[in-house]
């Protein structure tokens, strides 16, 4: 016998046994790995985040940030200085033009009843978008658009229109009840047109009772007059609900002294670790820079920007090199239009890059709860099986995964066939401040917002090391 002959007949079936050993060893210990690994970026995001410290500059040198404004241009500033502090492969500003609607001088209403004790204020905000006005006319009450229907021109014309449906208390996920109730703020100002109103007064979208006015977008139906349009706090809806029980004919008074002024240049403010396989294929973690011009803008979208800038910063003080390109995003103009989103979306079209895989945080900065999935069904269905391999390292930190929506900023790359995913935190709280001058950075908690950026991270680790 040859010694090849006696090296195949009896080294080569021990060759192929150890090897075999050494990879079952390899692959049995691999969730070990990865569960020490998703330790680390929680321990590192704990002791050492800075998302926390991030959030108070952000919050108190820049403050409030609506696009076009020149708190806005100090954002896109600011955020470029801080992702230039992290070492990464690159930083740069990606262009857009965005709306430029302004305030102006504190907003004015007022109940003018005739018995005593009917003449009060109510804490109200114009919507965002809405024409200036200065009218007084008598109000109707609307809780349903069948109501709205049948009452039609013969009970609207001439008057204000107040819709007073509140979210729903039942809906445990807080978003859905939001959702239930926001169209009549989009849309209620056009509907009300329809039959001769000449302005809207709508409930603020918060389940909390109190005098806060939440502001948020309205859009106008060009087949319609303009008419202004204002949100009044929960508990001034109350107070106007029932002053109207007891005299129908009352007045209300609105002043506003918004405008819109040009279009204005902006930026999406972007800062990227370059794959070392995968170039091309991106995973994206971002968050609106732009706010509301009221409060902070803590919760909405300051805690999802910190958030996506640290998920970098992690993986970089980990040492962790990824396969695929990790970028962060932060979008200008989610609030008022989304020219953010559309415009990096068409230049990853036409860069020719794949966006596999875009998680976006911009449900506030509570306690992470897990993250909701979506995608074309053709693909989705296959990345979602894959995901749900992950989730056991994630049980540790209470975090699930479902199907669900993800994010408006990343919502135009859906045709894009990647995964869209929107980071989940607690929603319980989150509507008590949105769009609000009580979202505020003292309303939100550092250990939960520390939390949040190292699941973001988690999730990042794993769809890179092992794909989709």
């Amino acid at each position: 016998m040859t010694r090849i002959h006696f090296w195949a007949k009896t080294c080569l079936p021990l060759y192929f046994f150890f090897t075999l050993s050494a990879n079952l060893s390899a692959q049995s210990k691999e969730p070990v790995a990865d569960e020490a690994f998703i330790d680390r970026i929680y321990d590192v995001s704990l002791t050492n985040g800075r998302c926390y410290p991030w959030l108070e500059s952000l919050c108190f040198q820049v403050g409030h940030r609506l696009s076009g404004s020149p708190e806005a241009a100090k954002a896109v500033k600011w955020a470029q200085s801080m992702l230039d502090t992290l070492g990464l492969d690159s930083v740069w500003l990606q262009p857009c033009m965005v709306p430029h609607w302004v305030r102006g001088e504190k907003e004015v209403v007022r109940v003018k009843g005739l018995k005593k004790g009917k003449d009060f204020p109510l804490a109200a905000l114009a919507l965002g978008g809405s024409i200036p006005a200065k009218l007084e006319a008598e109000v109707v009450e609307i809780n349903t658009w069948d109501q709205l229907e049948q009452l039609g021109a013969a009970g609207i014309k001439d008057k204000i229109v107040f819709f007073n449906r509140p979210m729903d208390a039942t809906k445990i996920r807080t978003f859905e009840a939001y959702g239930g109730c926001v169209d009549q703020r989009v849309g209620g100002a056009s509907r009300a047109a329809k039959y001769g109103a000449v302005g809207v007064l709508v409930r603020s979208m918060t389940l909390r009772l109190d005098d806060y006015p939440h502001t948020g977008t309205m859009h106008y139906d060009s087949a319609y007059a303009l008419i202004p349009a204002a949100a009044i706090s929960t508990l001034a809806a109350e107070n106007l609900s029932k002053a109207l029980a007891d005299e129908p004919r009352l007045k209300v008074s609105i002043q506003l002294n918004c405008k819109t002024l040009p279009d204005e240049p902006s930026f999406n403010v972007i800062g990227e670790i370059r794959g070392s396989e995968r170039p091309n294929d991106v995973i994206l973690v971002g968050g609106h820079l732009d706010s509301w011009d009221v409060g902070h803008g803590a919760h909405d979208d300051g805690a999802g920007v910190v958030q996506s800038m640290d998920v970098l910063r992690l993986l970089k003080q980990l040492g962790y090199r990824p396969r695929h390109t990790i970028r962060c995003v932060l979008f200008m103009n989610e609030e008022n239009g989304l020219r953010g989103g559309k415009m990096y979306a068409q230049e990853a079209a036409r860069k020719g890059e794949f966006p596999l895989a875009s998680i976006e945080s911009d449900a506030g900065g509570f306690t992470p709860r897990g993250f909701t999935f979506e995608g074309e069904e053709a693909v989705f269905g296959r990345f979602f099986d894959k995901l749900l391999t992950y989730q056991s390292l994630f049980e540790p930190y209470g975090l699930k995964f479902s199907r669900g929506g993800s994010g408006a900023d990343i919502s135009p790359l859906r045709g894009m066939k990647g995964l869209l995913s929107g980071y989940l935190p607690d929603s319980q709280r989150y509507f008590d401040y949105h769009h609000a001058e009580s979202d505020t950075f003292d309303k939100v908690n550092k250990r939960e917002l520390e939390l949040g950026a190292a699941s973001m991270t988690a999730l990042v680790y794993l769809i890179d090391k092992y794909g989709l």
